[in-house]
């Protein structure tokens, strides 16, 4: 399957993004409220499943080899390791939830809070499955740490995200297709010349063959 530049340009954009929004934070308790879910809101619906899902993985690969991506500017391995890393590793579930309802049900505007909905609850099963195994905490703990402070960060989150890709998701897609429907009308093109080069050698063999029958009459 090809890939085009456009396409591996706009993942390349959409992990920028992600690397760039990620880190900022607000200490609020164990759990730090980060941009990184808004981050992941965009990345997923803006265009498409795959970009949305490689752009994540592309964050977090270069995280977990030590840039400094993470929250509060932090990297490597032993990030994705401890009581946070279950909502790191969760964004990749997460993004590849909320591409596949965004992907089937783009023109609807409430299928992008559904999906972030879901994509999120997701997130915080994971989050909160890790933090639970880390610490030792019991789930009324766990719950009141990784999911209760971030409700309504998160409800505006996805209010912000939703009205935001549902205007942007037709241009953008546009661009992506427009480049695709180029690549291939320029492939069909070169067929068709193809084609009739095929049939013309085809023809002058044909004559040079009746020329030489009539020769051979005479």
């Amino acid at each position: 399957m090809k890939i085009s530049t456009k396409s591996l340009t706009f993942t390349a954009l959409l992990a920028a993004i992600i690397c760039v929004l990620s880190p900022i934070a607000i200490n609020i308790g164990p759990i730090p409220l980060s941009f990184g879910t808004l981050a992941i809101y965009i990345a997923s619906s803006l265009i498409d499943m795959k970009h949305g899902v490689a752009a994540v993985v592309v964050f977090v690969a270069l995280g977990a080899v030590g840039v400094p991506v993470f929250t509060n500017w932090t990297g490597g391995f032993g990030r994705i390791a401890g009581p946070t890393g279950g909502y790191i590793i969760g964004y990749i579930s997460m993004a590849f939830i909320i591409g596949l309802i965004v992907n089937r049900l783009n023109k609807h505007i409430w299928a992008y809070p559904v999906a972030m909905t879901v994509g999120t609850a997701v997130l915080y099963l994971f989050g909160t499955a890790w933090f639970m195994i880390q610490s030792g905490a019991d789930l009324a703990s766990a719950l009141l740490a990784c999911v209760v402070p971030f409700l309504i960060g998160d409800a505006l989150k996805i209010v912000a995200s939703t009205l935001l890709c549902f205007r942007l998701r037709r241009l953008v897609y546009k661009l992506i297709l427009t480049d695709r429907r180029e690549k291939k009308s320029v492939e069909t093109d070169s067929d068709a010349h193809s084609l009739t080069d095929d049939v013309s050698s085809s023809g002058d063999i044909r004559d040079c063959l009746e020329s030489d029958e009539a020769d051979g009459e005479k």
